[in-house]
C-alpha cells in the first residue's frame, strides 16, 4: 500500500487496538518510526492508573486484616505447641529415682511447696507445677502432711496425692492402766508430735488405745481425741449396765474401773474382781486395794518401785482404801474398755477376797479363813522365789569374783614366765593346785553362806507371816451400812 492511496500513518495504531498516539507524546507499538532519530528516542513510561480514595482505603484494610489474621494464626499455633509441650511435661514420669517421703508443713503456700518439691527432685520444674496448680484452681486445696511419693511420679500424680491428703500415718500405743502423767510423758517422748502440753488431763479421762496420727500433729489435739473416745465409749455402754449396781454415775464407774485395771492384767479376771468389789461396796466393806495405797503415795508417777510397808497401809490418804470407805475421789489410772465393761457388767459371785496365786492371776475366797489360807500359800511362793533369786545372785557374784581371781593369777603367771622361763612347768603345776584348792574352799564357803541365808530368811518370813496373819485375824469387818 502506498502513501498516495491515503494511508494514515498517525492513526494506524487505532485500527489495531493500540491506545497510544504521537499527540499524547507516545509512540504506539504498531507505529513505524519516521526517522532513525525517532527510533533512538526513549519511550515514555505509561502513567499509573488513577485509583479512587475509597478503593485505596479498602485495599489497606484488606492488608491489615490479612496481617492480623496471620499473626493470630501464628500465636494460636505457638500456644497450641506450648500447651502440648506443657501437657507432655505434666504427665511425663518425674525425675525421682526411688520412692521418697516429703513433709508439707501446715500453712505453707504454693510457691514454698513447689520449691520444696523441686529441691527434693520430685518435680522437674517448679514454674510448670505452679502454673498447673493455678490452671486447675486448686492452689488453696493442697493439704499439709507427710506423703510417700512413688518413684518417677508425674506432676499430675503429685498434685493428686496432695489434694487427696492421704499422708503417712504414725501410730503410738497407750497401754491400759497408765496414769495421765505417764500418758503425757509418752506423748512428750514422741518426736513426731508437736506442741506443748501445759496441763495434765484429769485422771481417767482418756481412753487407752493405739492412736494413729500424721507428722506434726499437736499433742493437745491427740489428748482431745483420747478424751472424746473415752466419753463416747462410756456413753455407748452406760445404758446397758446391770441394774442395782452400787455405782450411780459414770465418774464412779471410771474410778472403780481404774482400780480393777490396776489389780489384774488378765482379761478374764476383770469381771470377777469387779464382782468382788461390788460385794464389798454393797456390804459396806472397805475395798482394801493395794494400788490405791500406791497412788496415794506417788500420785501420777504410777510406780512405787518397792513393796508396800505396813506404815503405808496404816497411813491415811484420800486414796487409801484400807483407811477410807467407798471409792477414792478420782480414778487412779486410765482404764481400758474391758475394765469399764467389767464394772458395768460384773460377775455374779459371793467372793469377798482375792490374792495372787503365783501364776499371774488370783485366787478368790468367800470367807476370811479361806483368804488367810490363800495368803499363807502366797507367802510361801514369795519366800521360795526370794530364796531362789538370792541364791542365783550369790552364785553370779561368786562366779564373777572367781573369774577375776583367775585373770589376775594368769597375769602374774605370764609375768613370771617371761622373767624365768626355766621355771615355767613347775609354776603352772603349782598354780593349778592352788586354783583347785581355792575353788574347793570357795564352793564350801558359798554353800555355808547360802544355807545361813536360807535359815535367816525363813526365820524372818515366818515371824512376818505370823504377824500378818495375826493382824488379818484381828481386823474386825465393818458393819454393813
Amino acid at each position: 500500500m502506498s502513501v498516495n492511496k491515503g494511508f494514515d500513518w498517525d492513526n494506524s495504531g487505532a485500527n489495531n487496538g493500540r491506545s497510544t498516539t504521537r499527540k499524547q507524546g507516545r509512540r504506539g507499538y504498531g507505529t513505524m518510526p519516521r526517522s532513525p532519530a525517532e527510533t533512538l528516542e526513549p519511550m515514555r513510561a505509561s502513567e499509573p492508573p488513577v485509583i479512587s480514595r475509597k478503593k485505596r482505603e479498602y485495599h489497606q484494610t484488606l492488608v491489615f486484616m490479612s496481617g492480623t489474621l496471620t499473626t493470630l494464626v501464628l500465636i494460636f499455633v505457638g500456644l497450641a505447641a506450648s500447651f502440648a509441650f506443657a501437657k507432655y511435661m505434666f504427665d511425663k514420669p518425674g525425675p525421682l529415682p526411688h520412692s521418697d517421703v516429703i513433709a508439707i508443713p501446715k500453712g505453707e503456700g504454693l510457691s514454698a511447696i513447689a520449691n520444696r518439691l523441686e529441691r527434693k527432685n520430685i518435680i522437674i520444674d517448679k514454674r510448670l507445677f505452679k502454673a498447673a496448680v493455678m490452671y486447675f484452681g486448686v492452689q488453696n486445696k493442697l493439704k499439709a502432711g507427710e506423703y510417700e511419693i512413688p518413684k518417677q511420679s508425674s506432676m499430675r500424680e503429685v498434685i493428686d496425692r496432695l489434694l487427696e491428703g492421704k499422708s503417712i500415718l504414725h501410730s503410738l500405743p497407750f497401754p491400759e492402766g497408765m496414769t495421765s502423767q505417764q500418758l503425757v510423758d509418752r506423748m512428750n517422748a514422741n518426736t513426731i508430735l508437736t506442741g506443748e502440753i501445759t496441763e495434765i488431763p484429769a485422771e481417767g479421762s482418756m481412753l487407752p488405745d493405739t492412736y494413729r496420727f500424721t507428722r506434726g500433729m499437736d499433742r493437745t489435739e491427740l489428748i482431745k481425741r483420747m478424751q472424746a473416745a473415752q466419753e463416747k465409749f462410756i456413753n455407748k455402754i452406760w445404758n446397758d449396765r446391770q441394774a442395782d449396781l452400787p455405782i450411780k454415775t459414770k465418774a464412779e464407774a471410771l474410778t472403780l474401773a481404774s482400780i480393777v485395771e490396776k489389780e489384774t492384767g488378765i482379761a478374764g479376771e476383770r469381771p470377777h474382781i469387779a464382782g468382788v468389789f461390788m460385794n464389798r461396796l454393797n456390804q459396806g466393806i472397805r475395798l482394801q486395794s493395794d494400788p490405791t495405797i500406791i497412788y496415794g503415795i506417788v500420785g501420777g508417777v504410777g510406780k512405787l518401785g518397792r513393796g508396800i510397808r505396813r506404815s503405808e497401809i496404816d497411813r491415811h490418804t484420800p486414796y487409801n482404801t484400807y483407811q477410807i470407805d467407798g471409792l477414792p475421789p478420782t480414778p487412779i489410772a486410765n482404764p481400758g474398755r474391758a475394765a469399764i465393761k467389767a464394772v458395768l457388767n460384773p460377775k455374779a459371785t459371793d467372793d469377798i477376797y482375792f490374792v495372787a496365786d503365783g501364776t499371774g492371776g488370783h485366787i478368790f475366797a468367800k470367807t476370811l479363813k479361806q483368804h488367810q489360807s490363800n495368803v499363807r500359800n502366797w507367802r510361801q511362793i514369795e519366800k521360795k522365789r526370794k530364796l531362789e533369786a538370792e541364791k542365783k545372785k550369790k552364785a553370779e557374784e561368786e562366779a564373777k569374783k572367781l573369774d577375776a581371781d583367775n585373770k589376775s593369777s594368769n597375769k602374774q603367771n605370764d609375768k613370771s614366765s617371761l622373767n624365768k622361763p626355766e621355771q615355767e612347768t613347775s609354776k603352772i603345776s603349782s598354780n593349778e593346785n592352788i586354783f583347785q584348792n581355792l575353788e574347793e574352799n570357795k564352793e564350801e564357803a558359798v554353800a555355808l553362806s547360802v544355807q545361813k541365808t536360807q535359815n535367816q530368811t525363813e526365820s524372818n518370813e515366818n515371824s512376818s507371816e505370823n504377824a500378818v496373819v495375826a493382824n488379818l485375824v484381828n481386823i474386825p469387818l465393818p458393819e454393813k451400812k
